[in-house]
């Protein structure tokens, strides 16, 4: 069967890397306490926000108090975790008490399901407490609320860091009964809530959360619509595949307040970069946001184009600009109406602001020739050392790309700008990058500072400048022999700068600086190299990060290369750059390539490392199944067969008709 529905994202607790989860409703979103079974941290829910909240529960049997505290050692009477699932709906964990006291065994099963609110701030809390004892037991359970400061935030100042709310309000604990006497092998099931704006719930915990989960299979069945489903002879390939489209699905908010709905926020279950940033919106995996969203991703480059990215890199909750220009916004935005053309088409309208827009933010930097100055690393990389700074292949690279792709758009959507020049110039760019920065002794691109001096850094980021067209033959051959073992890659992902840079490497800022990467740039250069007809080192580059199928819930900001593990502190925990993985497969694995003109082409890899199927794909209001071997190549249209025999580039859709 084609499609995904939510229990098909279920992960396992014991699996899991990141030492805090949260769970998100795309309306409220909450923590789990380290190591309890029942314990709730901080809640946000913009415009509220309960950064220091917690919810934790005790349960008094017999004259004995049961705490829930997450703490380790063997001192005390401590609910003890046994487990439990993650899912797009809610959290279930599972605990158990198993002690004598004075002689007498108390034996108690615990299992809480938190499930964050849709359509309101806070969350339900379900306890339900099984006696495995062998007598009639006494129980209550004792929940204690500790606030600390509860308030609202304006939705303009949602940024980076999960907010401090102003304007304080008292939130609301609301229960059903907390005591009971239980039969042995008898259950007993406590419900409570809480609301972040203290209003008066108009149904039970209970009901409240079934409606929440209702919400939840609704969008989650709205969203992957057109999505393929995957199935691979690898099964961690297959677990990949689903963690990255979880990644993308826990960034999607529905609060009709927010500036689209959905709105793609770059991270936000934690309630930091609870904004959309150019970048990780388009940059990463904008065919996949195209599925996802549909027409609503028009919504989104509306939002970012009213938006005034020339001094910002992203937008708030309420359309409002935030933070600092970014040097990829422009490509990012050109990136993502280019995908919302293949999939949807655009008009001619949106098509002439981008053009607009590139301009501006292209004037935003200094002029040097052909190239532009884009500033130092708070408009780039933000690397913590000098390095890719200034005149820098990337994204001098990706402006020429942006050029091209308007020049497409344009001719595709009959705007009157002239298409030739827009070509010509991109052709110049790429000429000035070749010709003013490429070290050929060193194999690498060089920086160049305003007073004149260069430097090379090795940085992964020099990888985009393959998909731009840039790169000759010796020069590609040159940059993907810096993809090896002990350079750029290591045993579990790539690492941001070369690990041979021992000038640019460090180990304190993984996702631009070394010893690790920002989740989207392993898989997204995998489509890079599998894009340049590179297909057994795209899936050296990709095989490395299969792992992090198995044991996250959904990917985070970054990730070591070097070790399975992450940066617990510090970091945004989940990040829509994520997705760059389905991409990496749709895109790259399996080879489909949408067109402008809404054709959709396939072009094979020339070696697959394992059978795969992808069936389930909407494309242009068609049903595409996909279904690759080294041997074979089977797809069909709308249930109708196509093509059924060797594996070779093939057009599956034409151009529809204008």
């Amino acid at each position: 069967m084609a499609g995904y529905d939510t229990h098909d994202f279920d992960f396992d607790l014991r699996r899991r890397i990141a030492e805090t989860l949260w769970t998100t409703s795309g309306w409220s979103t909450v923590a789990l306490v380290p190591g309890t079974v029942c314990g709730v941290g901080a809640c946000f829910s913009p415009p509220y926000a309960a950064p220091q909240a917690s919810l934790s529960v005790v349960l008094e049997t017999e004259g004995t108090r049961i705490t829930d505290t997450g703490t380790s050692g063997m001192d005390g009477t401590k609910l003890l975790p046994s487990g439990g699932t993650w899912r797009l709906d809610g959290v279930e964990r599972w605990g158990t008490y198993h002690r004598r006291h004075d002689g007498r065994l108390v034996s108690l099963q615990v299992r809480s399901e938190l499930t964050p609110m849709h359509g309101q701030p806070g969350y339900a809390l379900v306890v339900a407490v099984r006696n495995r004892s062998d007598r009639t037991l006494s129980l209550r359970l004792l929940p204690e609320l500790s606030a600390g400061p509860v308030g609202t935030v304006p939705l303009g100042e949602w940024g980076w860091m999960p907010p401090e709310p102003s304007a304080m309000v008292a939130e609301r604990l609301v229960h059903g009964r907390l005591e009971t006497g239980l039969e042995p092998s008898e259950e007993a099931v406590f419900e409570l809530a809480v609301l972040l704006d203290g209003s008066t719930p108009h149904a039970s915990p209970a009901q409240l959360a079934a409606e929440s989960r209702v919400a939840a299979g609704r969008r989650t069945a709205q969203v992957l619509a057109r999505v393929p489903r995957l199935t691979a002879e690898l099964p961690e390939l297959d677990e990949y595949y689903r963690r990255s489209l979880a990644s993308g699905l826990v960034c999607l908010w529905d609060n009709p307040s927010f500036a689209t709905v959905p709105f793609p926020a770059t991270s936000g279950i934690d309630g930091g970069a609870l904004c959309a940033y150019a970048w990780d919106t388009g940059g990463y995996a904008p065919h996949t946001l195209s599925l996802m969203l549909g027409r609503g991703v028009v919504d989104v480059l509306e939002a970012m184009v009213q938006a005034d990215l020339t001094d910002h890199y992203a937008i708030a909750p309420d359309g409002a600009g935030t933070g600092v220009a970014y040097a990829y916004s422009a490509w990012s935005l050109v990136m993502l109406a280019q995908a919302a053309a293949c999939h949807d088409g655009i008009t001619p309208e949106l098509v002439a602001r981008l053009h607009e827009t590139e301009a501006r933010l292209a004037d935003r930097f200094l002029t040097v020739g052909e190239l532009r100055d884009y500033g130092a690393q708070e408009n780039l990389l933000e690397m913590r050392s000098t390095g890719w700074e200034h005149v820098v292949a990337s994204p001098n690279a990706e402006r020429a790309s942006s050029l091209d792709s308007l020049a497409g758009l344009v001719d595709q959507f009959g705007v009157p700008l002239p298409v030739d020049a827009l070509r010509a110039q991109a052709e110049r760019v790429r000429e000035a990058v070749r010709r003013e920065l490429w070290d050929a002794t060193a194999g690498w691109f060089k920086s160049r500072y305003p007073d004149g001096h260069t430097e090379l850094a090795y940085s992964v980021q020099a990888f985009d400048v393959l998909r731009a067209g840039v790169c000759t033959p010796s020069m590609t051959k040159a940059m993907l022999a810096q993809l090896r073992d002990g350079a750029f890659l290591a045993e579990y992902g790539v690492s941001s700068v070369s690990a041979e840079d021992r000038t640019h490497y460090e180990l304190g800022d993984l996702d631009w600086s070394g010893g690790g990467a920002y989740t989207g740039e392993a898989p997204q250069l995998a489509l890079t190299l599998w894009e340049q007809g590179e297909p057994r080192l795209a899936w050296d580059v990709l095989r490395r990060v299969l792992w992090m199928g198995r044991h996250f819930a959904y990917f985070p900001q970054d990730h070591f290369c070097d070790r399975p593990a992450v940066q617990q502190r510090g970091r945004r925990t989940n990040v829509i750059a994520g997705l760059t993985g389905t991409e990496a497969v749709i895109l790259g694995l399996a080879g489909l390539r949408p067109q402008v003109n809404g054709a959709l082409n396939l072009e094979p890899p020339t070696w697959l490392p394992t059978a795969l199927e992808l069936r389930g794909l909407v494309y242009r209001g068609r049903e595409i199944d996909l279904a690759l071997s080294a041997e074979r190549c089977e797809v069909s249209v709308d249930g109708r067969t196509i093509h059924s025999g060797e594996l070779a580039p093939l057009q599956i859709l034409g151009a529809p008709d204008k």
